[in-house]
């Protein structure tokens, strides 16, 4: 099987990797840090704003099953692309929106996308979703991952996680997991 890799960033990676864990074709959603300077970053010190590291989602996919430009849509589905350093309440670098891309193949079909989604006004600002070149990719601390799945009850989860899982389960149901 073939396998491809991309990371997205959107906000809180709890999120991301909630929702993207649910589509057919993704094997597998690890959360991390990406786009930063510092050599060795820590929740806290992302959180704070002192590694210019955004939180982000790796994404292993079949590009059989599920491809780019779809793993794209969902993308801009669940997050709002239009806010600058923030989704919802959570503020700060940490929180923007970014495609760490590849490939050639990834940098010009998010490019096109972005065009697209502003040229068709789907929403009333433009696209500040940054597309860099994806570098190193820093695994979160292992309590990040599965976080939902393993605290659905918690606050920010309820408010914040759930309804965006939601919204994916509901716009992809063609293309969610069997069981």
């Amino acid at each position: 099987m073939t396998q491809a890799v991309t990371t997205l960033a959107g906000g809180c990676f709890w999120c991301l990797e909630a929702a993207f864990e649910q589509l057919d074709g993704v094997l597998s959603v690890l959360p991390g840090y990406m786009g930063g300077h510092d050599p060795r970053p820590s929740y806290e010190a992302v959180c704070r704003g002192d590694t210019g590291h955004a939180e982000v989602v790796q994404i292993v996919f079949d590009p059989a099953k599920i491809d780019f430009e779809t793993l794209l849509t969902a993308f801009f589905t669940i997050h709002d692309p239009t806010t600058l350093n923030r989704q919802g309440h959570d503020a700060g670098t940490q929180y923007r929106s970014a495609i760490f891309f590849h490939d050639a193949g990834q940098q010009a079909v998010a490019e096109a996308m972005i065009a697209r989604l502003n040229s068709d006004g789907i929403w009333d600002s433009p696209i500040v979703t940054e597309v860099t070149p994806a570098s190193t990719f820093f695994v979160a601390e292992e309590y990040h991952h599965q976080y939902f799945r393993r605290n659905p009850y918690q606050g920010y989860c309820v408010a914040v996680v759930a309804p965006k899982a939601l919204k994916l389960r509901k716009v992809f149901a063609e293309r969610i997991k069997a069981g």
